[in-house]
């Protein structure tokens, strides 16, 4: 029965996919806003990541030609993935936080002080806010959510592109 959907309705999964994303997006301004959480720089990375995923599956799921939704999903597969690399990434540094774990920079002052080939290293490398677990939910953290947003996306994504829409897309 799922993989039917897969198979008749592509467009329809990627209006799904965006929407999930728009959720989770609105979540994080929720829990930035509403309950006082200040998002780290790998944070804001996944965002920008999911806002990219978001973008791309809704221009997927705009066209009707096969060929440009499996070029949109394509690109949102990517930015899935790369969203789950930093997820894991942030989710590595909270189990296994560095002896060393100062503050750093804000997202927005690495960015503005130094070159790119500077700053996303840095970002990557985490800092003392990207160790720390402000919020969970079930055992997770922020960081392990997204990654299993991420990945579950992703999975959606492979699978609906090695499927290819075989019937006409709606």
């Amino acid at each position: 029965m799922l993989l039917h959907w897969f198979d008749t309705a592509p467009r329809r999964l990627l209006g799904l996919i965006a929407a999930v994303c728009a959720g989770l997006l609105a979540f994080g301004m929720y829990l930035q806003y509403v309950v006082g959480l200040e998002p780290c720089p790998m944070c804001i990375v996944q965002r920008y990541a999911l806002i990219f995923v978001a973008v791309t599956a809704a221009l997927a799921s705009a066209g009707a030609r096969k060929g440009w939704w499996m070029g949109w999903a394509a690109l949102a597969l990517l930015a899935a993935g790369f969203g789950a690399f930093v997820a894991a990434r942030q989710s590595w540094l909270q189990w296994y936080p560095p002896e060393v774990a100062t503050c750093g920079r804000d997202f927005y002052g690495m960015i503005e002080n130094y070159s790119l080939s500077r700053a996303i290293p840095m970002i990557f490398r985490g800092s003392g806010d990207c160790t720390a677990v402000d919020w969970t939910f079930l055992g997770g953290s922020i960081a392990n959510w997204s990654f299993i947003c991420f990945v579950l996306m992703s999975l959606a994504l492979v699978l609906l592109l090695a499927r290819g829409g075989r019937r006409a897309a709606r």
